[in-house]
């Protein structure tokens, strides 16, 4: 099922959805039905790695000085697991490919996947 992790408080991720031509995305908003371990190892298995969905501009990341520790996949799985804020997003999974993050490369290939 092609779908979309996005949060629905964000501005960014609002206005990538209103850009996109009309689809049947399943849209999952992280904070209201937060991704759940299965969901997180499937985009896993898409992306190569947690550390590939995971959001250093979580404002967590810096207020718990992330940054200057050694993080292992376990770890960011963990943490993407306990917070919602550490996904990177949006998240889209079209035909069994993934996007991730909106870049203006990523949203592009990702309104030429709905087309």
């Amino acid at each position: 099922m092609d779908t979309i992790f996005y949060l629905a408080s964000c501005d960014t991720c609002r206005k990538i959805i209103k850009s996109l031509p009309k689809n049947n995305l399943v849209f999952q908003d992280i904070r209201q039905e937060p991704i759940t371990a299965q969901q997180l190892d499937d985009l896993q298995k898409l992306a190569g790695s947690y550390e590939a969905l995971f959001s250093r501009k979580a404002q967590l990341y810096k207020s718990r000085d992330l940054k200057n520790q050694k993080l292992t996949e376990t770890d960011y799985k963990n943490l993407i697991l306990e917070h919602y804020t550490f996904l990177s997003r949006p998240v889209f999974v079209i035909g069994g490919k993934i996007y991730i993050g909106n870049s203006a490369k990523n949203v592009e290939a990702v309104i030429k996947a709905l087309s």
